[in-house]
């Protein structure tokens, strides 16, 4: 009876550990997230019906644009709150890529501060830097990735807890990129989330890529946790695409295409992904999400 009641207790306790190891960070629900603009947020109409497309998916974040705070931005950020939508601010730092000007300009960074600043104010859980890099007219450098770390992190040493989101070229998934200035390994010293745009209508030759879209995804991926010897100290965000804008793509092929860069997500072991529309037209992305295999 003794033994009996000692192998119960053996059994509570290793249940108990195995429970506990489930519900840790390392188990956490995978991020899943969309693209918004500040306009289509604004859109009560829209955004409602957004949300409820995206949580009958599992989609549990939105990247949204902050350009110019308004009531309508901070009352609708309410509308994702009570939904219990992750909401991450992005912020577009130098659009289209900065000038030398630019990126030296501390006011410059000030200004685009007020905007962080703003979204903080509105609740953002987490704010995410676009643009964030010169244009692709300058010549290769390497101190243009060290003058774009220093960028990140003047605005890191003003977010204190809150965690920062960068994104960065595709293309850099494989090293540094001279022209642009966006060195991963760099990044990775400040950045708390990583997020590569690994698009495959990004990637030369294009009809290679278009082809192609699984190992497009999953080369990239792997190349940067390459870069760390398989142990990340940020999180992989990738964003990925819901068309080719070169070739154009029959309904079921577009579902494919989607399917495609998810699954390749998945099997590089990212944290998570963000799904790109322009137009925030995500219906085929839901479409994919109820009718694929998609963890």
């Amino acid at each position: 009876m003794q033994n009996n009641r000692y192998i119960k207790l053996g059994l509570l306790i290793w249940l108990t550990l195995q429970l506990l190891v489930w519900i840790s960070p390392v188990h956490a629900a995978m991020t899943k997230g969309i693209y918004i603009t500040q306009a289509n947020l604004e859109d009560t109409d829209y955004i409602k019906y957004l949300l409820k497309r995206a949580k009958a998916v599992g989609i549990n974040t939105f990247v949204v644009d902050l350009e110019i705070p308004s009531k309508k931005y901070a009352q609708n950020i309410g509308l994702l709150k009570a939904n219990h939508i992750i909401y991450v601010a992005r912020i577009t730092v130098y659009p289209g890529g900065g000038t030398p000007a630019q990126v030296a300009s501390e006011s410059y960074r000030e200004k685009k501060y007020r905007l962080v600043k703003a979204a903080l104010d509105y609740g953002a859980e987490q704010i995410q830097l676009d643009y964030i890099r010169y244009n692709t007219l300058q010549p290769a450098s390497s101190q243009h990735a060290i003058n774009i770390y220093n960028v990140i992190q003047w605005y890191k040493d003003r977010l204190h807890n809150t965690p920062l989101q960068i994104d960065v070229f595709g293309i850099s998934s494989f090293g540094e990129e001279k022209h642009i200035g966006q060195s991963i390994k760099l990044i990775a010293k400040v950045a708390d989330v990583i997020c590569p745009m690994v698009y495959p209508s990004h990637y030369q030759p294009f009809p290679k890529h278009f082809a192609t879209p699984y190992e497009t995804v999953y080369d990239s991926l792997i190349s940067i946790k390459e870069q760390f010897d398989d142990d990340l100290p940020f999180k992989l965000y990738p964003y990925i695409e819901l068309s080719n804008y070169h070739y154009p793509l029959s309904h079921e092929k577009k579902l494919k295409y989607i399917y495609s860069q998810i699954k390749a997500v998945q099997d590089a072991g990212a944290d998570g992904w963000y799904a790109w529309s322009p137009q925030n037209k995500y219906d085929n992305l839901f479409q994919v999400l109820e009718s694929y295999p998609v963890k």
